[in-house]
């Protein structure tokens, strides 16, 4: 009998777990949602079950569970994480809490397999994801030297706030979430600043790829941009390779994987954009071309929906992982 806990089920990447679990037919004997006091109670369809939604406490943490997925913020996970451990229960948490733990895996399924130091297993900042889906290949390939990132980062990413304020900043209202209008603007800033001048999510980025591909002498730095886009990320990838290619073997490097969709015809004007990510599983990658102020250096644009690949889809899919390879050990 396997039993799933979903922290945060109501929230906007919690609601699209759910989603997920049916997308990926996730066997569970019995289901249990967890939330805030201010949306226990509520009724929500999983599975084919409805099912009432649950106040999260100390107490009704330490039920067992085979596994946990958490998308509640660092507080709510940093609190709850270790009690759901302890109880027996597999925890995969979307927040940035664990992230960079020592003993704590990072884990993209295309990419990584957890080694279970720990029950706790980190989902990767949303941009961070889709941006080493993109360099994976060319890691095995070519191998890589530097990468610079610039991100164009959609208000899904701040939640119902970031939305929110898209939406009103319309029609004149002031900015609740941002500390400017997002309205018609760009703001070269996503969550706090340090103290030398990059962002944490700057950070994350630059910290999570070395870990994901493990490749610490990697050398990374990213700008990260939040744009007037309702979902669905963009990132703007240069990258150093190890090994001298050319742009017909880079994008070779990328055909026919089931998990990216190459788009890179721009006489034809096609590329990728977030307007056609959005609700698509795959990373789609474009617009390849050589970057000649650098040596054996690329250009790649790069889209995918934060909402699924970014969070719930990856999530999901660890935990699709995780029972697949349980199974195959209890057979």
């Amino acid at each position: 009998m396997v039993k799933v806990a979903i922290v945060g089920a109501t929230g906007v990447v919690g609601s699209k777990m759910i989603e997920m679990f049916e997308q990926y037919e996730i066997e569970a004997d019995e289901l249990v949602l967890f939330s805030s006091p201010r949306s226990a109670g509520k009724e929500i369809e999983v599975l084919g079950r409805t099912l009432t939604v649950t106040e999260l406490n100390e107490e009704s943490a330490k039920e067992a569970f085979d596994y946990v997925v958490m998308s509640a913020g660092g507080g709510t996970s940093k609190q709850f994480a270790p009690i759901f451990e302890e109880n027996g229960a597999i925890v995969i948490d979307n927040s940035s809490q664990w992230r960079m733990h020592e003993d704590i895996d990072l884990i993209v399924p295309e990419i990584n397999t957890p080694k279970l130091n720990r029950g706790i297993i980190a989902n990767p900042n949303c941009s961070t994801i889709q941006s080493v889906v993109a360099l994976q290949p060319l890691k095995e390939q070519f191998g890589l030297k530097r990468v610079h990132y610039t991100t164009y980062q959609a208000v899904s990413g701040s939640g119902s706030g970031g939305l929110r304020d898209l939406e009103a900043g319309a029609k004149g209202e002031a900015p609740t979430t941002y500390p400017h209008p997002i309205h018609d603007n760009v703001l070269p800033h996503i969550d706090v600043f340090m103290e030398d001048g990059y962002t944490k999510e700057e950070i994350k980025m630059m910290d999570e790829t070395k870990k994901i591909l493990d490749q610490q002498d990697l050398r990374v730095t990213a700008t990260c941009v939040r744009v007037p886009v309702s979902n669905s990320h963009s990132v703007h990838i240069n990258v150093t390779l190890d090994q001298e290619a050319s742009v017909e073997a880079v994008r070779e490097a990328f055909r026919n994987l089931p998990h990216i969709k190459l788009l890179d015809d721009p006489a034809n004007n096609v590329y990728p954009t977030p307007l056609e990510s959005t609700g698509e599983p795959e990373v789609s990658v474009g617009r390849i071309r050589r970057d000649d102020s650098l040596d054996n250096t690329f250009h790649i644009w790069c889209t995918a929906d934060n909402l699924l690949k970014g969070a719930a889809q990856n999530t999901v899919q660890i935990l699709k992982m995780m029972m697949e390879t349980e199974r195959v050990h209890n057979e």
